[in-house]
C-alpha cells in the first residue's frame, strides 16, 4: 500500500508518557534508553521546506531544495483546500499554519522555502534530546545552558518531532523529516535565577505521535529564535548504532 495511503487508514492511538521525560533529559540514563543532539556537529543553517497537501506532485519534485553542510532540514505540509481529499492530507497538520504566521509567510499554492543562516549565542549551547515511545507518546526536552550574556534576551523555543524519511518514499528526490508535532515556548532570558536554580533554560513535555508514524523513524529538531524572528542556534537529535 502507497506510504499516504496506508497513513489515511491507519488507526489513531492513545496513551500517556511519564517516566519516558526523565529518560529524555537526563544524560546520565542508559545510552539505548534516550536519543540526543550530544556529539552532534554544530548546525549552521535551518532550512523549512513548505508543501501545500493540494499538489501532490510537489513531493517527488526533483528541484527539491537540499541543506548544505551542517544544515538541517525540515518538511512542513500545509492543510489545502480539499481537504481530506487533498494527495498529501494524511500528513499535513495544523502547525505548519502557526509556524508560516510566525515567518510572516502566506500559503503558498505549491511550495515555499524559508532558509535561516545560524547565528549563534556566544559561551550558550543548543540541546536536545527524547526518550523511546510508549503508548503512543515521546518525552522530547530542549535546553540552553549556560544562560550567557548573549543568551539574557527574548527568546523563543522550537521543538519539532519529526519522521525521517529515506530517499525515494513515494517518489521524494530527497531524504525528508517531516514534522510530526511541534512545541513552542517563550523564554526570557532577562530573568534572574535564584541560587537553586540551575543556569539554563529548559522545556520537556510528552508529545503526541501522529497516527501510522514510524517509531523506529521519530527523532526530534530545535531551534532558538530571538526577538526579530532569527535563528540563533539549532540542533538535531541522533540515536547511537546499537
Amino acid at each position: 500500500m502507497p506510504f499516504f495511503a496506508s497513513l489515511k487508514s491507519a488507526p489513531f492511538r492513545y496513551g500517556l508518557l511519564l517516566a519516558m521525560l526523565v529518560l529524555a533529559v537526563s544524560p546520565d540514563a542508559q545510552a539505548q534508553s534516550f536519543c540526543a543532539s550530544d556529539g552532534q556537529p554544530r548546525q549552521v543553517a535551518l532550512m523549512e521546506r513548505f508543501i501545500n497537501a493540494d499538489c501532490g506532485d510537489c513531493w517527488s519534485d526533483p528541484a527539491t531544495p537540499v541543506p548544505g553542510k551542517n544544515a538541517v532540514a525540515l518538511d512542513w505540509v500545509i492543510p489545502g483546500n480539499q481537504g481530506d481529499d487533498a494527495p498529501l492530507s494524511a500528513v499535513a497538520t495544523r502547525d505548519a499554519l502557526s509556524r508560516l504566521e510566525a515567518l510572516k509567510k502566506s500559503v503558498p499554492v505549491k511550495t515555499t522555502t524559508a532558509r535561516h543562516a545560524i547565528k549563534g549565542i556566544q559561551g550558550a549551547r543548543l540541546r536536545v534530546a527524547h526518550g523511546l515511545p510508549v503508548s503512543g507518546y515521546l518525552g522530547a526536552s530542549i535546553e540552553l545552558r549556560p544562560i550567557s550574556s548573549a543568551a539574557r534576551q527574548p527568546l523563543t523555543a522550537w521543538l519539532a518531532l519529526v519522521e525521517t524519511l529515506p530517499v525515494g518514499l513515494e517518489g521524494s528526490p530527497v531524504e525528508r523529516n517531516l514534522v510530526r508535532n511541534v512545541l513552542m515556548r517563550t523564554w526570557d532570558g532577562r530573568k534572574q535565577l535564584s541560587k537553586d536554580e540551575q543556569n539554563r533554560l529548559f522545556e520537556s513535555r510528552s508529545m503526541n505521535i501522529a497516527p501510522a508514524a514510524s517509531p523506529d523513524r521519530l527523532r526530534v529538531i530545535g531551534w532558538v529564535e530571538d526577538a526579530q524572528g532569527r535563528v540563533l542556534l539549532a540542533a538535531q537529535s541522533r540515536c547511537a548504532v546499537p
